[in-house]
């Protein structure tokens, strides 16, 4: 088993006055060449963007962009037609492929939106570009991990050109469980989004993550009112 451990205090960190990010990974001006990926998982940004704040119209290419929205709600405009509004408790998938611009920005003129944004280099490049969104059923993640994203269409997930999955689970009480990786070969990153976890027996709170590979199980210790995020993604 090899492991690296994320502490939330050593992340990368911008503040622009509207937008406060917190990086997991390199980014923008932000470069450490110890976190540059974990495997095929690029991107973890935990941001914040003000009322009436955005991003205006910018171009990506040949990468699985995932969003997560945990408070306010995203308007969201791109060159395929969409015109969305995304809320918390929503996620948005685009498959970014040969090409697509878009727009991002806080709904709200006033309430803070805050969300995760997370990169994945797809399996196949110059796909046609594709865009999707869902409303998660939390009632399904309650003191139990439950897949949001996978590579085959299950059911009750987004889909994304890449064979990896993201689950999500919200633990009301200390449980303990074994996590296998979705597919052979694949590791997994384990991001506190709230609470407390024991992974292997390393203690994380609140933002800290830590990434596995090379194993076969690993044992996950959720305290009460612990919410995880696990991405497990292929490392080559």
């Amino acid at each position: 088993m090899k492991k690296i451990l994320h502490r939330a205090a050593d992340r990368g960190h911008a503040d622009h006055g509207w937008l406060k990010t917190d990086y997991s990974f390199s980014f923008s001006n932000y470069y450490n060449p110890e976190k540059v990926h974990f495997g095929l998982l690029r991107v973890l940004n935990d941001d914040t963007i003000a009322g009436g704040m955005g991003f205006g119209m910018h171009p990506h290419d040949n990468m699985e962009i995932v969003t997560i929205v945990m408070e306010g709600a995203v308007k969201h405009k791109d060159s395929m037609g969409n015109t969305e509004v995304i809320s918390a408790g929503e996620i948005q998938v685009m498959s970014a492929g040969t090409g697509i611009t878009h727009a991002e920005s806080n709904n709200s003129p006033t309430a803070p939106l805050k969300l995760f944004q997370i990169w994945v280099f797809p399996s196949e490049k110059n796909i046609k570009p594709r865009y999707d969104q869902k409303k998660l059923d939390l009632s399904k993640h309650e003191n139990k991990l439950e897949a949001i994203i996978s590579p085959g269409k299950e059911p009750g997930t987004l889909w994304i050109n890449q064979d990896a999955w993201f689950l999500l689970g919200k633990f009301t009480e200390e449980s303990s469980f074994s996590y296998k990786p979705q597919k052979q070969g694949n590791g997994v990153y384990v991001f506190v989004i709230e609470g407390a976890v024991e992974v292997d027996g390393e203690k994380l709170g609140k933002r800290d993550a830590t990434g596995i590979s090379d194993y076969e199980s690993v044992e996950i210790k959720p305290s009460n009112n612990t919410e995880l995020l696990f991405i497990d993604v292929p490392m080559r």
